[in-house]
């Protein structure tokens, strides 16, 4: 077997690898055995850059910084750095890097060893990317420049590009793209929804949202429901779109009341906007009116039912419209629901 040396344990020195790689227990995985997810600490605002004109500004802050094979190097910038940007093409514009360099001379063949922000000019093109530093340079990137042509405006600074790392069992924030999944319980909240990874993909767990309803305006023959005479007390016809476990929902409420003329062939004054439509027609009973059936004695006293239909192309239909016994003068659409 082969002995490693325990840290904190009087007598026992370790040299900067054998740190460094102790110090991978702080942040999260990287998915190797001896790695760790670089990043800096999400919330502190710590190394942010900005501009101003050309000066570029780095602000102090502290940084986790990985090298495959040397471990997780601890950065602590406690003051500031500044840089002059470049001056722009005449035609053609730019992608500039901002990054934290770590300079281990047993690693780089340097001569240093320290930590600083460095700045590095890209190469103007029609298609700009942003530069990769050169040989074995231990780093972090920090911000990228967009530095647009000569008379093409002002250049400007995204610091998207640098990743943020917490400690083991944390929740990664914001992330654009879901991050490898490592282990079964990982999480990260995608700046809407928490994310868990399952073992093989990733489940949402949403927050409690509050989504508001919208009354639409109905066709000529309808009038809105009200809680006094129309309707049958169910309220005005309103409906919402929600997500609930991951799947889109229309739920609707209220009813209506057919004021003249026969049932039309959509209730609403307007088709409902593409992103409120089904893909498959949903179709469903509803309460309506109680008439009177021909040849059946008391059948005032029958509370009877319609269908109702929600159509693809956002249309909302009865499907009885002739004038007589199917005939309803209120409805209720209370309760329903679907998914899109």
């Amino acid at each position: 077997m082969v002995a490693a040396d325990p840290a904190w344990i009087n007598g026992v020195a370790l040299d900067g690898i054998e740190l460094r790689r102790v110090q991978a227990l702080q942040v999260m995985s990287n998915g190797t055995a001896l790695g760790g997810r670089a990043g800096v600490v999400p919330g502190a605002g710590g190394l942010n850059v900005s501009l101003s004109g050309s000066a570029i500004s780095v602000g102090s802050g502290t940084g986790w910084v990985y090298q495959a094979g040397q471990g997780m190097y601890a950065v602590c910038l406690p003051s500031g750095a500044t840089a002059t940007l470049q001056a722009a093409h005449a035609t053609l514009p730019r992608i500039d890097l901002v990054y934290l360099r770590v300079w281990d001379n047993s690693v780089d063949a340097s001569g240093l060893n320290q930590a600083d922000a460095v700045y590095l000019p890209g190469t103007a093109s029609s298609t700009p990317a942003a530069p990769t530093p050169a040989g074995t340079q231990i780093y972090l990137p920090l911000a990228t420049i967009n530095v647009p042509a000569s008379g093409g405006g002002s250049a400007t600074v995204s610091n998207a590009v640098r990743p943020v790392t917490v400690a083991p069992g944390g929740i990664l924030p914001g992330q654009t793209s879901p991050p490898t999944g490592l282990y079964v319980g990982q999480f990260y909240d995608d700046g809407t929804d928490l994310k868990r990874w399952n073992g093989s993909s990733y489940d949402t767990y949403q927050k409690v949202e509050t989504v508001g309803w919208t009354t639409p305006t109905l066709a000529t023959s309808y009038t809105q429901g009200d809680t006094t005479t129309n309707g049958n007390l169910n309220g005005p016809i309103r409906y919402r779109r929600y997500v609930d476990r991951g799947t889109t929902y229309m739920e609707w409420d209220g009813g209506a009341q057919r004021v003249a003329g026969v049932q039309t062939a959509n209730i609403l004054n307007a088709a409902l906007a593409v992103g409120f439509r089904p893909t498959a027609r949903a179709s469903f009973v509803i309460a309506r009116n109680a008439t009177s059936i021909t040849g059946v004695s008391g059948s005032t006293s029958v509370v009877h039912s319609a269908k109702v239909d929600f159509y693809q192309d956002g249309t909302v239909g009865l499907v009885s419209a002739t004038a007589g016994d199917s005939e309803t003068t209120w409805f209720s659409l209370k309760g329903i629901r679907y998914p899109l």
